[in-house]
């Protein structure tokens, strides 16, 4: 009976790692208290796992930042600018390097595949000194090993590792990052002997690189890599994890192929394909690991479904090299059930978050074993069967309005050149306008306010008051700046996301269903179970009433569609697209009431559109059409003389730029700061952009505080690729996680910048 869970969320259940972070980096408590949080969380976890009878448990998985980070520490890469000088990399280098510290800037994040995680990309050249530099791997196996706890340590792969890092500052960009691969192999099969020695008898490696599209000579570097490692691994029973996607039959080819190895793990969830290729052909004697209880959502997993996936794996692979896994790490979803005492008793009984799916695993393990719960599955179908006949799921006059959505393309009527003279001469802005992404700081008082009102513990006025307050003095900071477009800091919003949904039928809240995002940062999705609709008008009070304190022009501050799906759990009983186009007419009707209310600029924030992109280039076409098209669909029934701006977070644009022209906002926000000029040279090369645009000219994920120098470089680093009639200045995100004594001399100086230009321009003119 074997039972697998590929990896598993490291924050804890009441987010007990993220507050022992936070209180580490403010200096509140020392690395030993850290230490103890975590190695608690890893212990609890362990045992869980061991307790409900999984086989092969992981060890490495957890993290105090991020798996990608502890691999770059691994391998001692660590960029000169951190000064490391050696030695067993500690958490002063591990969070500079995450972070950046008061001197130096932090490592590039970005998006894990197309997951909500964002990892830190390594930095690679010719002249990286690789040297074991961090132990955490065999130290964790040994860890578990003492609490009597045989683990699977898992380490990312060498070529995956490759394949996601970039050239460092100052290297070629067409330096090949593969011909590195010889300069790390030594360091991992020195790990490798540690965990042998220390008694490992399985070493996981994660490749998930695989599901992506690969060249042949990247696919070689698999074969050439385990080839290499092949004897070091002797003695070892070896997996090799894919995920979030079906393995091309290339790839599938290469990886079944590959020298030394026992198992290999597929996510048959996201790939239904791969069981083709199993069918067509799966090397004799090996294990295959059948991620069947999917990683990456809150659903319940439908167990006769997987018994029967599992049942016919049987007949291919054998009783006894058959495992059952999750689809990926289960990090990517909420940590346990457990903890949701408020959440609606039909809709709980339909979901299964982390602690749930391990018995899951276990579950269907028992079942393939003979040993069926049949009370379990019972219980089980019969959850399944509720939700298929909840009337809480539909909603006819949802479904008809979106069907009626098909006929048309949904785009404004004028061009946008056009359309921008119109607002120009009713907003009469300067050049190089000034506005930030829509959050500000939000302080201590600020969220006890909204805890203490979510309680009752203070009343409706009382509530509204103080967040009229709030809203009052972010407004007069912004007129003291000087901005130009003003925000009215959405004091009386949890999430960008959250704070919509808690508004629209269809869709449920968790009180715990915490999913990490980056570092100590968590995400709360919800979870859209039926079809989705606006009852009333959910922003439009906040917008008028700030509106009313200033003469300035504020924006109306919305959540895009496509950025409330992707940041959700979503449905699984229909198509994405079906769902995105329900959230859309929601939104235009919100649209519609803000412009009737006065207000002139409305930004619809499209944060996530890049990350619903699939990872094989066959599908993107089809999914950036239908999420383009819910974007129009938002705003096509406005004035020429209404403004609309969109904000998009971490990305790398260049691959989607028409589709983002194809949005056709009239200013679009773009979060630039941290991937450097990328971002700009899509410009460069020649692409025709007509609207205003804003790329972000300061970082605000770091504490530093640029000053009106860097900023205005950064400007000007701009204005020449950009017109200077289209180009906007403004933070690259909100402000919401910053405090206002870095946020008050950040915005000083950006306006400072963008003054200095104004009369540097007026004056070469």
């Amino acid at each position: 009976m074997a039972s697998h869970i590929v990896g598993y969320p490291r924050m804890g259940p009441k987010r007990e790692l993220k507050f022992a972070l936070e209180s580490f980096w403010d200096g509140k408590s020392s690395a030993e208290d850290l230490e103890k949080v975590a190695a608690d969380l890893r212990a609890s976890i362990w045992k869980q796992m061991s307790g409900a009878g999984i086989k092969y448990i992981p060890s490495n998985t957890f993290s105090y930042y991020d798996q990608m980070l502890d691999t770059t520490a691994m391998l001692g890469a660590v960029p000169p600018r951190y000064n490391w000088t050696g030695g067993e990399i500690g958490f002063s280098t591990y969070f500079s390097m995450a972070r950046g510290n008061a001197s130096v800037p932090a490592m590039e994040m970005t998006k894990w595949f197309d997951t909500n995680y964002h990892f830190i990309v390594p930095e690679l050249g010719p002249d990286v000194n690789f040297s074991y530099a961090s132990h955490k791997a065999v130290n964790e196996y040994n860890e578990a090993k003492s609490l009597g706890v045989d683990t699977v340590p898992v380490l990312i792969g060498p070529v995956t590792y490759l394949l996601l890092s970039k050239p460092a500052k100052g290297v070629e960009k067409t330096f090949p990052l593969l011909s590195l691969l010889d300069k790390i192999l030594p360091i991992y099969k020195e790990v490798i002997a540690e965990l042998k020695a220390a008694g490992a008898s399985w070493i996981q490696f994660d490749e998930p690189t695989l599901v992506l599209d690969l060249e042949s000579h990247q696919l070689e570097a698999f074969t050439k890599a385990y080839a290499e490692l092949e004897s070091s691994l002797s003695g070892l029973n070896v997996l090799i994890e894919t995920y979030f996607a079906d393995v091309p039959a290339a790839a599938f080819k290469t990886l079944t192929s590959l020298s030394g190895v026992s198992g290999f793990g597929f996510d048959l969830v996201r790939g239904g394909q791969t069981l083709d290729l199993i069918k067509g052909g799966f090397p004799s004697g090996k294990y295959l690991f059948a991620g069947v209880v999917d990683g990456r959502n809150i659903w319940a997993n439908d167990l006769e479904a997987s018994l029967t996936i599992l049942q016919s794996l049987e007949g291919i692979v054998g009783k006894d090299k058959l495992v059952v896994s999750t689809s990926c790490s289960l990090l990517h979803t909420a940590v346990d059930l457990v903890n949701e005492p408020k959440l609606d008793q039909e809709i709980k009984s339909w979901l299964a978050f982390a602690a749930q799916k391990v018995v899951e695993v276990n579950a269907l393990a028992k079942a393939l074993a003979g040993e069926k719960d049949e009370a379990f599955f019972s219980a089980n179908a019969a959850a399944q069967a509720s939700r298929k006949s909840s009337p809480r799921v539909t909603n006819e006059a949802v479904q008809k309005a979106a069907a009626a959505l098909k006929g048309s393309d949904h785009r404004r009527a004028t061009n946008v050149s056009a359309r921008l003279d119109a607002q120009q001469k009713k907003l009469n802005l300067p050049i190089l306008p000034t506005t930030t992404i829509g959050s500000f700081p939000q302080t201590i008082e600020l969220r006890r306010v909204r805890r203490e009102y979510k309680a009752k513990k203070i009343s409706e006025e009382e509530y509204i008051k103080a967040i009229k307050e709030e809203i009052n003095k972010v407004v007069k900071l912004q007129e003291e700046l000087d901005i130009d477009v003003l925000v009215h800091g959405e004091p009386e919003r949890n999430d960008m996301v959250e704070y919509f949904g808690e508004q629209l039928s269809g869709f449920a809240f968790t009180a715990n269903g915490w999913v990490q995002s980056y570092g100590s940062r968590c995400v709360k999705p919800p979870i859209i179970y039926g079809d989705v609709s606006r009852p009333k008008p959910m922003t439009v009070f906040w917008s008028t009433a700030a509106q009313s304190m200033t003469k300035r022009p504020m924006k109306g501050m919305l959540t895009g569609p496509v950025t409330i799906l992707n940041w959700s759990f979503v449905r699984n009983d229909q198509p994405r697209f079906e769902t995105c186009y329900q959230i859309a007419l929601a939104i235009k009707d919100e649209v519609e009431d803000l412009e009737k209310a006065g207000i002139t600029v409305i930004q619809i924030d499209e944060a996530a559109l890049r990350e619903g992109l699939p990872l094989r280039k066959a599908e993107h076409a089809f999914y950036l059409d239908w999420a383009v098209h819910s974007f129009r669909i938002t705003n096509v029934g406005v004035d020429d003389t209404t403004q609309i701006h969109t904000h998009m977070c971490y990305s790398n644009f260049n691959d989607i730029i028409h589709s983002i022209i194809n949005m056709d906002a009239d200013v679009i926000t773009i979060e630039n700061s941290r991937s450097d000029e990328k971002l700009l040279s899509v410009f460069r090369e020649g692409v025709k952009y007509g609207a205003g645009i804003g790329p972000g000219v300061y970082d605000i994920h770091s504490p530093r505080i640029p000053s009106t120098e860097e900023i205005a470089d950064r400007i000007n680093k701009m204005l020449a690729v950009l017109e200077t009639n289209i180009l906007w200045v403004n933070p690259d995100c909100g402000l919401k996680t910053r405090k206002y004594t870095e946020v008050k001399p950040a915005l000083e100086n950006m306006v400072s910048a963008a003054k200095l230009l104004r009369t540097q321009l007026a004056s070469a003119k």
